[in-house]
Parts: structure tokens; sequence; C-alpha cells
């Protein structure tokens, strides 16, 4: 299948909300990496994203991302992800090593107030409730994303870049618990965000070995 090549310009938002989790419920980590820890659980971010036409591909996304440290410092890894385009999933594999699955999406938006939910050809996987507040930050935002990620014995670190304006978000995730993100059901956010008018910009510098 074809994809864009590297890197891609994306345009959305994102729903983003932090959690922690005891180190003996995480799923299996990368070698020689570690979660960051907060109180002694593993912070883990769980992520909607809803890309919009204009960019080189549109799609709904949901990822979980683990910050972690080891060797060259600080990265994030995104150990289970899914996406409703095979476009976007055969290049985030091919290109980066990320472990796109195919899942569908339902999102509902009206006025300040969001609903996302997505499914797998095995049943519901999690949603979000949330309703948009005031800006946190003024003016548009930038964050960097050194994304670290081994799959297919490749290990692949790619340099990313988010720009957008943050705002808070009052939100209720659900996770199914017979699902594959059941190790998060039950669990309450830590924080919520949004970031709206983002760009992103994917694979701008990126090293494999």
């Amino acid at each position: 299948m074809t994809y864009p090549p590297e890197p891609w310009y994306l345009g959305g938002s994102m729903l983003v909300s932090t959690f922690l989790v005891p180190l003996d419920e995480m799923p299996d980590g990368m070698p020689g990496r570690y979660p960051i820890r907060v109180g002694g659980r593993a912070l883990v971010g769980v992520a909607f994203a809803n890309y919009v036409p204009g960019g080189v591909l549109d799609y709904d996304e949901l990822l979980v991302a683990v910050p972690n440290v080891g060797d060259g410092g600080a990265r994030v890894t995104i150990p289970q992800i899914w996406v409703d385009s095979p476009t976007s999933q055969a290049g985030g594999r091919e290109l980066w090593g990320i472990p796109k699955q195919l899942g569908q999406f339902e999102r509902v938006e009206r006025g300040n107030r969001v609903r996302v939910s997505m499914s797998d050809d095995r049943g519901p996987v999690a949603s979000i409730r949330a309703q948009y507040g005031l800006p946190l930050l003024p003016g548009m935002r930038q964050l960097a994303l050194p994304i670290l990620q081994e799959l297919g014995g490749r290990r692949i670190l790619s340099h990313n870049r988010l720009i957008g304006r943050v705002t808070g978000l009052r939100a209720s995730v659900t996770f199914d618990p017979a699902g594959p993100l059941g190790w998060l059901a039950g669990r309450r956010p830590l924080v919520s965000l949004a970031i709206r008018e983002a760009s992103i910009i994917f694979g701008m510098d990126v090293r494999r070995s």
C-alpha cells in the first residue's frame, strides 16, 4: 500500500487524558527503557485525535503513550494505537514502527461538548465524553515529541512537533474491561486537556537501527 513520504503534515485536534498506573499492571515495555513515575506509579497518556482534511491524511486515532527514560534521555513510546485509515496504518508501521491497528470510530461534537467512541472487530475498546474549557496557556504552544518504537526487530526514533491551542477539558474516559485497554478500566484521569487548531509534523528527523 502506498502512503505519503515522511514527514507527515497533519491538522486537527486531540483530547488527552493522563493516568497513573501501578508498575506491575503496565504492559511490557521496551528493553532498557523505564516509565516516568509519579508517586511510584507509571504516567500514561491516552489521546483521541481527529485529523481533518487539509493535511496529507485525514482520519481518527486512539493511542496510548508512555513517557520513559533510558539511554538518550526522555522519550515517548506508543504501545497501543488504533486508526480508521489503512493508509495511516501501513505508513505508521513501516516508517516509524508504530503498531497501528484498525478500529471503528464514532464522533459527535456539538458546541463545546464532544463524544468519541472506538471499537475493534471484537467489540468496544474505549470512549470519552468531554466538555471543552478555557485556554490553559496563551496563544499557540509548541511541544516536541521524540517517539521511540521497536517493531519487527527495528528500533526507530522519530522527532516530531505538535503546535496548537491548549485548553482545559472536563472528561470522562471509559475502557471496556474485556477489551485490549482493559488494564486501564476503572481508572480516573489525573489531568485532561485538549489541543485544538493543532498542526502536527511527524517524522522530521528519523533514526533507524
